[in-house]
């Protein structure tokens, strides 16, 4: 296998994860529009459709939310208002490290240049990462949201290696999703290490499949 001297991260899931108790932020927006609360978070995380809408994020979590009033007869209700509520009440400064984050960050950084491939869009995904104290540790900064396209795409993942001025055979992206980083940093020509959570891989192939960030270095050692 190529060597290694290049390591991408995506962050939700990977390097992150959120803090804020969503149950309350869920509740809480009922209450700010004065309704009585229906359904749960997770009904809500199920009727979302596709990726997240970054240019209409009340319009996303809208239309979830009008399913789960459909669902529970409460079809009254402003879902559009809800949406509102609920988006102004995330703290995207809530978040923590996963384990293992700061050895893979070193580990990463010994070998080559490292970056952030994200899909969301700069302002919420900076304020994770300077919540996280490790937005000055990366030479590479890549926002999907901001892009034509994002990940699945190749478009983020080419962003970073121009930026970076690095080739696609070395370089090894890190993330915890089959269908938008593994799929996305093979369709860049990337080599991919999955973060899995209890999860099948599926028809998908990573080249790693992990249980923790504690495991990078090992892969990186065994690059060389």
């Amino acid at each position: 296998m190529t060597d290694i001297d290049t390591v991408l991260f995506d962050l939700d899931g990977t390097l992150c994860r959120r803090t804020q108790d969503m149950q309350m932020v869920y509740e809480q927006a009922f209450e700010r529009i004065g309704e009585t609360p229906f359904g749960h978070p997770e009904a809500l995380w199920t009727a979302l459709e596709g990726p997240p809408d970054h240019s209409d994020t009340v319009g996303y979590f809208g239309a979830g939310f009008a399913r789960v009033a459909a669902q529970h007869g409460r079809s009254s209700v402003d879902t559009l208002a809800l949406a509102r509520a609920m988006v102004s009440a995330i703290d995207d400064r809530a978040v923590t490290r996963l384990p293992g984050v700061e050895t893979a960050l070193e580990s990463a950084a010994a070998v080559g240049p490292i970056g952030v491939v994200t899909n969301g869009p700069r302002d919420r995904q900076r304020t994770k990462l300077e919540a996280l104290g490790v937005a000055d540790r990366f030479d590479a900064l890549v926002y999907g949201a901001e892009l034509p396209r994002s990940k699945p795409h190749t478009a983020p993942f080419d962003r970073a290696l121009e930026e970076l001025g690095v080739s696609r055979g070395g370089t090894l992206y890190v993330g915890n999703s089959l269908g938008y980083d593994v799929a996305g940093a093979h369709n860049a020509g990337l080599s991919a290490a999955w973060l899995h959570e209890d999860r099948e891989v599926g028809a998908y192939e990573p080249e790693y499949v992990i249980d923790s960030l504690v495991e990078l270095p090992a892969i990186l050692r065994g690059s060389r």
